[in-house]
């Protein structure tokens, strides 16, 4: 996906025919806020992740990607790092999974 995420909500929410405000309820969130994520001036909220997966029957594993990946891509974008540090991640990540570290909460 190149689009943003709130892009791809907008996109997925115009291909099934709903209006801001029906998906804004259908997710818990009030139309302004939906309007802001899909605008690019406030972050989804992750523990929303599971209701969008099934309103668009989406693989929650495919969307889980596509939010994640931007989360990493601000975060390198915004403290300016070159993009080789995504193959460093991957190393570390591959490194945790091999040696079974338990995985705690990362902030961005």
């Amino acid at each position: 996906m190149k689009e943003s995420f709130g892009e791809y909500i907008r996109k997925l929410r115009n291909e099934k025919g709903l209006t801001l405000t029906q998906l804004a309820a259908r997710l818990d969130l009030d139309s302004a806020n939906l309007s802001k994520i899909e605008n690019g001036k406030r972050e989804f909220d992750e523990k929303r992740l599971e209701k969008l997966s099934k309103i668009f029957e989406l693989d929650i594993l495919n969307l889980k990607k596509e939010f994640y990946s931007e989360m990493i891509a601000r975060k390198i974008y915004s403290v300016d790092c070159p993009c080789d540090t995504l193959h460093l991640a991957e190393q570390k990540v591959n490194y945790l999974k091999q040696n079974n570290i338990k995985q705690t909460a990362i902030n961005f």
